[in-house]
């Protein structure tokens, strides 16, 4: 009996199922020159970036929220790893490179498990562009030495890059006419229905040319390191080879694979309408990495370009992304021989194409339009990339965006004056510098009161000096939590006022937030400060504020001698 139920869902779900393992079929070939090209980044032996597109969509496709997600090689993630291993020892980069992939791996689920994906958000759009630019930049430059079969030195991409274009006498003329040609593959295909092919097309292709040129000078890719026949085997870490740099580094490649997964999930909706979980794809992109960790592949991620594809081709449900990697399984199984052969120039040029292509010059246009704010992240984040180790890079970025929100927020905190103009309306009107004597003000805050924001309020408010009893009442609705800045600022504000000989009163303050205030003492709501807490009518304990303070006022009034 308990068949049938599987065999009803087989059947609903057959037609699924063919357009899955066709769609899967596209992916795994085009992830041949892609997964290859990406272990190139790092500096590995091609079949490792193969081995990452067999098991990261299978793993993550399991798991992953958004079902048309494939996870699997990014360059950026690539070239991150890459940087993270530059100073190990090319004999242990392989064994590196795994306990790297497998650290990144169980950061992502830790930050899955504790629910960190709403903090994608801070990530500043300018940053995560400027980065992504050096990301092209570097992957460019770095790649023009495998193009033209130069030797380059230099201690970053485009040092390497100059190095070749001043030393022209270096460049090995069938590398670059292999290169060159790959690249005419790609740009020729890009427009037409061979585009998912093409970069496939692009290693084939002139690598038969220069077998049958008999081009010996023509690096290969079994010069890079054997290339070992059948399927991977799951191996395990060599923990020795752990370090310090080797954990930054994966912290680095899963902050960059998690924030790259986010704009793929939005860019990728479930075809049901199911909304994605981006700490359960955090958590499947943390499983894909352990799997590629486990059968000696790179780290992995979401692929905008792969998962787009798989859209393309018509993938419907998670299984498409894991029939790719069942039939990149099958590729390697039937052809990883073949892979020694592949000229390094048509992986070079696959690079190249993929760094241009990603260039979003539409959006840097508007970014660099927008403000000094953005330019300065844009163009620092930029820079930063370009100079520095990536983790480095992601670093700063993440730290720059942090910056720049904490100064957007306390820029844009605005004080109004607002004026009632009856039946519970009210007018807003730009406050004044000074407060007036023996006069009630109702002041209205917009911006946030953490920080810096509570720093820019005590520079905003009305200065109390010269003034003779001034009330102000500080409306403070939808604030519910504080930080001890806003409690110093505002038991500064009254201390001022109550020198003056005026009074504050608070409106509108949530009942968590009074009870904050009377246990920190600093403010005095029994004396110069009078809380008045929100209620369900909008506006309400505001006018009660005002009436109580305008009460105050004319008793101080009519007591004062010389009124």
């Amino acid at each position: 009996m308990g068949a049938h139920p599987v065999r009803r869902w087989l059947r609903s779900e057959r037609p699924n199922v063919r357009a899955d393992v066709v769609a899967g079929l596209p992916g795994a070939i085009s992830s041949v020159p892609d997964g290859m090209a990406a272990a190139v980044l790092v500096g590995v032996n091609p079949i490792h970036g193969l081995y990452a597109c067999f098991a990261g969509p299978v793993a993550g496709g399991l798991s992953s929220s958004t079902r048309l997600m494939v996870i699997t090689t990014t360059t950026a993630a690539a070239l991150a790893a890459g940087s993270a291993l530059s100073d190990v020892d090319p004999a242990d980069r392989p064994d590196a490179l795994i306990l790297l992939t497998l650290i990144a791996g169980v950061a992502m689920i830790l930050a899955g498990v504790a629910k960190l994906g709403r903090y994608t958000r801070f990530v500043s759009h300018s940053v995560m562009i400027g980065f992504l630019t050096g990301i092209s930049v570097n992957i460019f430059c770095g790649q023009i030495s495998a193009l033209t079969g130069a030797q380059a030195s230099g201690g970053f991409a485009l040092a390497k890059a100059v190095d070749v274009v001043t030393h022209p006498a270096r460049i090995d003329i069938p590398s670059l006419l292999a290169g060159l040609g790959a690249l005419g593959i790609l740009a020729g295909l890009s427009r037409t229905r061979l585009a998912p092919v093409g970069a496939l097309v692009a290693l084939v292709v002139p690598t038969a040319v220069v077998i049958l040129a008999g081009a010996d000078s023509v690096a290969r890719v079994e010069d890079v390191g054997e290339i070992p026949p059948g399927i991977p085997l799951p191996d395990l870490p060599n923990l020795s080879l752990l370090s310090f740099s080797l954990v930054t580094g994966a912290l680095a490649v899963a902050a960059i694979v998690l924030v790259q997964g986010s704009g793929v999930a939005e860019a990728a909706p479930n075809r049901d309408g199911s909304v994605s979980n981006a700490n359960q794809d955090f958590i499947a992109q943390g499983v894909g990495n352990l799997a590629a960790g486990f059968f000696r592949g790179q780290p992995v991620g979401g692929s905008v370009g792969q998962t787009a594809l798989n859209q393309t081709v018509g993938g419907r449900t998670r299984w498409a992304p894991i029939c790719a990697g069942l039939w990149m399984l099958v590729i390697l199984a039937a052809f990883s021989g073949v892979v020694g052969v592949v000229a390094m120039p048509t992986l070079a040029a696959v690079l190249i194409f993929a760094a241009v292509g990603s260039l979003r010059l539409g959006e840097l246009k508007t970014i660099m339009r927008t403000g000094h704010t953005s330019q300065i992240a844009i163009v620092s984040t930029f820079l930063a990339t370009l100079f520095l180790p990536v983790a480095a890079a992601v670093g700063l970025g993440v730290t720059l965006s942090l910056l720049l929100q904490l100064n957007q927020e306390a820029m844009d905190l605005k004080v109004v004056e607002l004026k009632p103009a009856g039946d519970g309306r009210w007018t807003e009107h730009p406050a004044s510098e000074r407060l007036p004597s023996h006069q009630t003000i109702v002041l209205d805050v917009y911006g946030s009161l953490l920080y810096a924001g509570s720093r820019t309020l005590g520079a905003k408010l009305p200065d109390p000096a010269g003034a003779e009893a001034p009330a102000v009442v500080l409306r403070l609705r939808g604030r519910t939590s504080v930080g001890a800045t806003f409690v110093k600022v505002l038991a500064d504000y009254a201390a001022a006022l109550h020198t003056a000989g005026g009074r504050l009163y608070l409106s509108g303050v949530d009942h968590g937030l009074a009870e904050l205030l009377r246990r920190t003492n600093r403010v005095d709501v029994s004396g110069p400060v009078t809380v008045f807490e929100a209620g369900e009518l909008v506006g309400e304990s505001t006018e009660k504020a005002r009436h109580e303070a305008e009460t105050w006022a004319v008793a101080h009034r009519t007591n004062t001698p010389d009124q």
